[in-house]
């Protein structure tokens, strides 16, 4: 469909940023040129249409499932038959199946004139809040990931019926475009480019420019054939390079807004400039205090953050000891400790007398887990620099990984330092029970940098005894998402849960990001997600059958970084969601069983 060229020259910005590139400049042109058709078709296709369009998503990024993992293995350096190549199926593909299934699912909703919170349970949470039952929605959710629950809380004072109005974002008026999104995707997650471009184009009406980071260039061709029924229309347009494409294409007239997954320093380059004098008219530290942003358009940004693991004193067997320090070495150690999300800092209990009992184990399990490369770029040096400001770090046996135990008053970097990388903090506050468990909150809330997401272990028979105190510290909580005996990648991973900073960030002050992901329920006005997931796994939840939300058929799940299985079943649990075969899907529960 025709439309008028807005512009025939790249702007000024576009221009000093990619110098005299003009084959660059010209591309980037023509890749506009062909998203302002997009922009303008994609208004007249109906609900209906865009249903039908992600199931023709799903069979084409179906089609290039395997070779997705295997690529972005083998990038990565966990090389075929590793055990953690089913990271790369559970993180890529499989986290792209179940987004674009929920997608599908919001929109048939809409055109029949549902809201897509219609069959879902809403009630009460602690300070006036709504909250929303988001997860399990099919039997099929409750067997894979049984004991697993997801909500999404609702900004105080949001009623039922707001919500349920309010649900469906820009997919309410169809007809009113969003214009064109850069979208400049994170380098470490396969999934996350990808992600990013839906919500874009389903919550915003907004066609999009992915310019991919350099270390995913190996996926393009996966990302083109993958996301084909989006590119022939003209709803979206993928580009690689580097800081100059980037900046030419932020600078861009044409660009209505930018989207950018990565660090709060990345933020801050393109909102405030360089942090020196550059003809910009003041450091970036200057023109943040006088409010003068050299970016004009509006940004939304995921920029990860300090994690804590909060571990509330109980009395744990020795198998739950092992089992909770396996669960904390997958938070950290998982795509070699390279995630927005991935679990920083552990909060203990010093009155604890399991305290030294729960230690052993965890420095045990972070030492067998499977070997791998740190392969994020200039991770090595930030091992080095934590373990250089800690005499006492401990290494492991191939000096990949780190943990630190520190007190409060020099655990400072480990609070304030996104290491990006497998290093793993330790500190201690006094406390049992209520007491410990508000402390642990006020020093998460007001020591660690970030806001995206926190994870909270406590045996069913505390969680009892605080009763309601329990939930009222989980609403104390500062963070977009908060995890009860799971890892938030779970709510990651859970695309009707949102994913994104606690509100109240500024461009001022960033902290872990400005807006949502994912919401694949496109669910306004929300503060949080909350996922839950079973303490012990199975046959040591049997006790917990009749108690909703603790008892698991998983005897260990298939993204522990110690689960034997953990590459067949990733795989499975994708295949599955590809074909819906319940023979094959058979055979990889009995894998899981052998995990």
């Amino acid at each position: 469909m025709p439309t008028a060229k807005t512009t025939t020259k790249p702007p000024r910005g576009a221009k000093a940023a990619l110098a005299a590139s003009d084959p660059v400049l010209d591309l980037i042109e023509a890749d506009l040129d062909a998203l302002e058709r997009g922009a303008t078709a994609w208004a007249h296709v109906t609900l209906d249409q865009r249903a039908r369009l992600m199931k023709a998503l799903h069979t084409t990024v179906s089609a290039v499932a395997e070779e997705w993992a295997d690529t972005a293995s083998t990038s990565k350096g966990v090389e075929p038959g590793h055990p953690l190549r089913g990271e790369e199926w559970l993180s890529g593909p499989y986290a792209v199946l179940v987004a674009i299934d929920a997608y599908r699912a919001t929109l048939e909703k809409l055109a029949s004139g549902l809201s897509p919170l219609d069959g879902i349970k809403t009630d009460a949470a602690p300070g006036g809040r709504l909250r929303a039952h988001v997860f399990p929605q099919s039997p099929v959710d409750g067997l894979l990931l049984s004991g697993y629950t997801g909500e999404v809380w609702f900004e105080p004072g949001v009623t039922d019926d707001e919500a349920r109005r309010a649900a469906g974002l820009a997919q309410l008026e169809p007809t009113a475009s969003g214009g064109i999104g850069l979208v400049l995707g994170a380098g470490n997650v396969t999934s996350i480019p990808v992600l990013d471009v839906l919500y874009e184009l389903l919550a915003h009406n907004r066609v999009s420019i992915l310019k991919i980071n350099p270390t995913q260039n190996a996926l393009l061709s996966v990302f083109q054939r993958a996301l084909a029924p989006l590119i022939e229309p003209g709803f979206l347009r993928i580009v690689t390079g580097g800081h100059d494409v980037g900046g030419a294409l932020t600078a861009n007239a044409r660009i209505a807004h930018v989207h950018v997954t990565g660090a709060a320093a990345t933020f801050d380059a393109i909102v405030w400039g360089p942090s020196t004098d550059s003809g910009t008219g003041g450091t970036a530290e200057r023109r943040r205090r006088e409010n003068r942003p050299l970016l004009k358009k509006p940004i939304t940004a995921e920029l990860g953050g300090v994690s804590p693991i909060i571990v509330v004193p109980g009395r744990w067997t020795k198998a739950d000891l092992r089992f909770q320090a396996e669960h904390i070495a997958t938070m950290r150690l998982q795509n070699s400790g390279h995630n927005c999300i991935a679990a920083q800092v552990v909060i203990l209990s010093s009155d604890w007398p399991q305290r030294e009992a729960f230690l052993g184990e965890l420095r045990a399990a972070y030492d067998r887990a499977p070997e791998r490369p740190v392969w994020y770029p200039r991770s090595e040096e930030k091992l080095d620099a934590a373990a250089s400001a800690h005499p006492s770090a401990r290494w492991n046996a191939s000096r990949t990984r780190v943990i630190v135990e520190a007190d409060a008053a020099s655990a400072t970097d480990l609070e304030t330092t996104e290491y990006f990388s497998p290093v793993l903090g330790v500190v201690s506050l006094r406390g049992n029970g209520q007491e410990f468990l508000d402390a642990a909150v006020e020093h998460a809330n007001d020591r660690l940098v970030g806001t995206l997401g926190a994870n909270v272990l406590i045996d069913p028979a505390t969680m009892d005894a605080l009763g309601d105190g329990f939930e009222h510290a989980i609403a104390g909580l500062r963070y977009g998402t908060v995890a009860i005996n799971a890892w938030t990648a779970f709510g990651f991973l859970t695309p009707t849960c949102t994913w994104g900073a606690f509100p109240g960030s500024t461009a001022a002050d960033v902290q872990s990001g400005l807006g949502v992901v994912h919401n694949a329920l496109l669910l306004d006005r929300v503060e949080r997600s909350v996922v839950r997931g079973p303490f012990r796994p199975f046959p040591r939840s049997v006790p917990a059958l009749l108690r909703p939300g603790t008892f698991s058929v998983l005897p260990k799940p298939p993204w522990f970084v110690t689960a034997r299985t953990g590459a067949t079943v990733s795989e499975g649990f994708t295949r599955f969601r590809m074909d819906g075969s319940w023979a094959r899907l058979a055979g990889t529960l009995v894998q899981a069983f052998r995990a």
